[in-house]
């Protein structure tokens, strides 16, 4: 089973969304004042919507030793600033949200299998609802999810350190969504990174 640190801002309901399961146990790292959580215990920081990444780029080298140690991150914010290895995600709201849709992109590791693009480029018929801004993609990253421009809002790094990381362009995932379903495309891509992980440990365990 995975070892995961859930980053919290004391969101309201975020741990409903990031339940412990067959896959993986979620211990929830609160951000104070004091910010500095050990992240040698897991396999796995789980950086979610809604979170602080001033008091992120506080801890970038323990993340950085951390994925050199081959462990995993998955940020699914906008992260502003530059803690995240290789990757930079940039705000840009000059493109109209009305002519926004994903189209998918390199997969090698088969995370987009059993998605419907069409969940995250509508809700109740709008678009441009998920994701926001674009990610600044290191090379050789893979971009699992192109915007309409072309531009990487889901990627996965698998060459900018020893680890492995799944960023969105601010768009959440979660273990579960938030009307309660286990089979949305956020929950869906989510959980193909975690077998993905999974396998591999139980295989490095082995």
């Amino acid at each position: 089973m995975l070892q995961a640190l859930l980053i919290s801002n004391g969101l309201q309901g975020l741990d409903s969304h990031y339940v412990s399961n067959e896959l993986v146990q979620y211990t929830t790292c609160l951000v104070t004042r004091n910010f500095n959580p050990d992240l040698l215990p897991y396999d796995l920081l789980v950086v979610p919507n809604g979170s602080d990444h001033v008091a992120m780029l506080k801890i970038k080298d323990k993340v950085a030793a951390f994925l050199a140690a081959g462990k995993a991150l998955i940020c699914c914010d906008g992260f502003f600033t530059a803690w995240v290895p290789g990757n930079q995600w940039l705000m840009d709201n000059t493109r109209r949200t009305l002519d926004v849709r994903y189209s998918a992109g390199a997969d090698s590791h088969g995370l987009l299998a059993n998605i419907d693009l069409d969940e995250l480029n509508f809700s109740h018929g709008m678009s441009g609802w998920w994701a926001c801004g674009y990610i600044r993609a290191a090379p050789g990253a893979e971009v699992l999810l192109h915007d309409t421009w072309q531009r990487p809002i889901v990627v996965l790094d698998e060459v900018s350190t020893p680890g492995r990381m799944l960023l969105t362009a601010s768009g959440p995932l979660a273990d579960v969504t938030y009307a309660g379903k286990s089979d949305s495309a956020l929950v869906t891509l989510y959980r193909n990174f975690l077998q993905l992980l999974s396998t591999e440990t139980v295989s490095a365990h082995g």
